[in-house]
């Protein structure tokens, strides 16, 4: 009996057949088939059904299952010891984004090509997503790491939070919009928003949430009628006076670039974050520690804003109006 065979029962058993196990295993079909009649004969006993359209495990099999993950579980432990005593790190970590997260002052090509220089044993994945669906894929343990901006105003629980981004939220508007009368004025009240058609990024988002947070505070809802997913584009389409773009102060073409002037929103509170967030409980796996600690290294850290700690209480998101980063999704 030899572990790739029990791995190879375990991959067939999870992907309910040869063709998708073998797929999964970057094996051919015949071969792995013959590995698994191999252990079948040395046990003395059928392991898998192959009468049906999907290929399950006998009695016996359901019987073995457990002992093989243990196997291969300590397997995995054994190699991950001496990988850590050695200082070499395997296995998978995954890192998400949210589009624009940091502008100019994170490069994350550069940072992960850094990083994988340092590791080239480890995999590592990158993905982009909302921050909602991000928070929500930490606290199920799908990604490890994300930089994203917070939808609701205290920490989730299960999470930790450290600020890297915190600026506030203002309307950029193109050259003759009513919201430049009086000349000079650089900030706007938000219930001058009121009847005007909003730019804005989508729902899920730490901008989106917290205009909709204050719009309710001052009586009335916002009309988004464009939305896009970087604030290039709400800056572009406000640009052709399509309506008020509503961005992160300071991002790329949330002020004077493109011809917008942006207005600082007057209400207090209402501001846009990026953080850096990971499970409270820590990274699940060296090489998620390894990466994060990179990310604390290599990000600024917004001194009194981060938390890092993720108990759902008093916390990271609690201030009026937090929201996400500049270019959050």
């Amino acid at each position: 009996m030899e572990l790739r065979q029990l791995r190879y029962l375990v991959a067939v058993v999870e992907e309910g057949g040869f063709t998708r196990a073998a797929a999964r295993l970057h094996l051919a079909q015949p071969g792995l088939s013959a590995q698994i009649r191999q252990l079948e004969k040395e046990l003395g006993q059928p392991l898998l059904d192959r009468s049906g359209r999907s290929v399950t495990p006998t009695e016996v099999g359901r019987a073995v299952l457990p002992y093989a993950r243990a196997a291969l579980a300590a397997a995995d432990g054994v190699r991950q010891a001496v990988d850590e005593h050695t200082g070499l790190l395997r296995g998978r970590v995954t890192l998400g984004l949210v589009s624009g997260a940091t502008g100019h002052a994170f490069d994350v090509a550069a940072f992960l090509s850094d990083f994988h220089g340092a590791h080239p044993a480890l995999e590592i994945a990158l993905t982009e997503d909302t921050s909602e669906r991000m928070q929500a894929a930490l606290v199920a343990g799908a990604i490890d790491i994300a930089l994203l901006g917070p939808t609701g105003e205290k920490t989730p629980a299960g999470l930790a939070f450290r600020t890297v981004i915190d600026a506030p939220l203002g309307a950029a508007v193109a050259p003759g919009d009513p919201l430049l009368s009086p000349a000079g004025r650089t900030t706007v009240p938000l219930t001058e928003l009121r009847d005007r058609p909003l730019i804005c990024l989508p729902r899920g988002t730490g901008v989106r949430a917290a205009l909709e947070r204050g719009c309710a505070r001052a009586g009335f809802r916002p009309r988004v009628t464009f939305e896009a997913a970087t604030p290039q584009v709400l800056a572009q389409l406000a640009s052709r006076g399509l309506g008020v773009a509503v961005l992160p102060l300071g991002e790329e073409g949330s002020g004077a670039g493109g011809g917008l002037t942006a207005l600082r929103l007057a209400e207090p509170g209402l501001r846009a974050r990026i953080v850096l967030a990971w499970p409270a409980a820590g990274p699940a796996s060296p090489a998620a520690r390894a990466l994060l600690d990179r990310l604390h290294e290599v990000l600024p850290h917004v001194p009194g804003r981060g938390s890092e700690s993720g108990s759902g209480g008093e916390g990271e998101g609690e201030d009026e109006g937090a929201g996400t980063g500049p270019g959050s999704r």
